[in-house]
């Protein structure tokens, strides 16, 4: 499908909350079915990248009940299920799924699946293939890509360095290290996400520090609990993206999680000049979360530090777009891991910008934007559901329509985008 946007003729105003966190509602769908007992999930993302997760855990035999939108799970015993588990478009769900059940105890000795979209298919899984394998995993794959065949074996506990900081990697390590014999320790050159170390402790789970960087006991039982998600910033990143560029707009997003280890997209835009107030510091299901006020105000380029990049990975595309409607020039240095997402995102987003007449530089490692007049147009998404959501974003101060084909995929981590951007005053329609 085609999204067409119009320029903003007016400001944008409201309160908005966003819908509950992607890569936190993967973990709990996850760890729901592994734990003994019940698990009360409120605020999981009802999106089809988590629905497929949540699907993948029915088939290996967790009971799932939902009302009044809580999702109830009976987890703690796995059956290898007769078809291929079919994670869509899910990266996290298909990487955190294949450490969850290469040494789970009830599978050993049968063989599980994982299978996915076209795009699935390309993105790298020898990243933790190998080092699954390191603990005794036995996981065979098309030359590194899925389909993935894991014959679930027993496991021990082993010491991991990784080259990359990555959270799909060292979560898939701790989720296999649960059942491991002794301890499984993970050490990262840089900061990650940490919505796995946090939630794990929920359902029962002893981790400790590990020189420095983490380690989970091996051999340990996991038990239901009840967990809260909050909303998700990569998706409230959008909404705050389009207050910052449409003038005299102000945006209140409630219940936003502010985990520290996504914080980097907030630290950017402020290094950029945006009018920004967090207020609380609440809590859900061990993560901070709070209330951010969003002004509009005059965007400049800045050259954004490498050590931010691993804390702000989702939102890059995004910060490209609001590099391409900020005055100077913005430098993006260290981030070539975007090249492995749902698309090549340095080169999707170059090419991209430049049909709207934007002036951009392809780095191998990020890019170079010089912000200036954004033309009317057609763009395309490119099957990457961030780049769809960017660009409307960017949309809203073009000098003229602007038209996104296969925008559909949105639809994969934040069905409600167009409603909730109507919702605050932008004028968004599908074709």
């Amino acid at each position: 499908m085609r999204l067409v946007i119009n320029p903003a003729e007016r400001a944008l105003r409201g309160v908005y909350r966003p819908p509950g966190d992607k890569s936190i509602s993967h973990r709990a769908a996850i760890l729901g079915g592994l734990a003994a007992g019940e698990t009360e999930i409120h605020g999981f993302l009802d999106s089809a990248d988590t629905r497929a997760t949540l699907s993948a855990m029915q088939q290996l035999g967790a009971r799932i009940d939902e009302s009044n939108g809580i999702i109830r799970m009976q987890g703690g015993s796995l059956c290898a299920p007769s078809e291929a588990l079919d994670l869509g478009n899910s990266g996290t769900g298909m990487r955190l799924l294949a450490g969850a059940l290469a040494g789970h105890p009830d599978l050993i000795g049968q063989r599980v699946t994982l299978t996915g979209d076209e795009s699935l298919s390309r993105r790298p899984m020898a990243r933790i293939i190998e080092p699954l394998a390191h603990m005794g995993a036995r996981i065979t794959s098309d030359d590194g890509h899925a389909p993935l065949a894991i014959k679930p074996s027993n496991l021990s506990g082993k010491r991991h360095a990784l080259s990359v900081a990555s959270a799909q990697v060292k979560s898939a390590l701790l989720l296999a290290g649960v059942f491991a014999e002794g301890d499984t320790v993970v050490l990262e050159p840089g900061v990650s996400r940490d919505h796995t170390e946090r939630m794990l402790p929920a359902f029962g789970a002893i981790l400790h520090d590990g020189e420095p960087g983490v380690a989970i006991r091996g051999r340990q039982e996991l038990t239901g609990t009840r967990i809260e998600v909050p909303g998700d910033l990569s998706s409230a990143a959008f909404v705050l993206g389009a207050g910052l560029l449409v003038g005299d707009s102000e945006i209140e997003l409630e219940g936003v999680g502010l985990n520290p280890t996504r914080s980097g997209v907030i630290d950017i835009v402020r290094a950029m000049g945006a009018g920004l107030r967090i207020d609380g510091d609440q809590t859900a299901g061990g993560e901070p979360t709070g209330r951010l006020r969003v002004d509009a105000g005059v965007l400049h380029g800045v050259d954004i530090a490498p050590d931010l990049v691993p804390l702000a990975i989702d939102e890059f595309p995004l910060i490209m777009a609001l590099a391409a409607a900020a005055e100077g020039r913005t430098r993006i240095r260290g981030a070539s891991e975007l090249r492995v997402k749902e698309s090549d995102r340095i080169a999707v987003m170059c090419r991209e910008l430049a049909r709207l007449g934007v002036e951009v530089e392809e780095l191998d490692d990020g890019a170079v934007i010089t912000g200036g007049r954004i033309c009317a147009g057609e763009v395309d998404s490119h099957g990457d559901h961030r780049v769809a959501m960017s660009l409307a974003v960017l949309a809203l101060v073009a000098e003229g329509p602007v038209v996104i084909d296969n925008a559909d995929w949105i639809r994969t981590s934040y069905p409600g985008f167009v409603d909730d951007m109507r919702g605050l005053g932008a004028e968004l329609e599908w074709k």
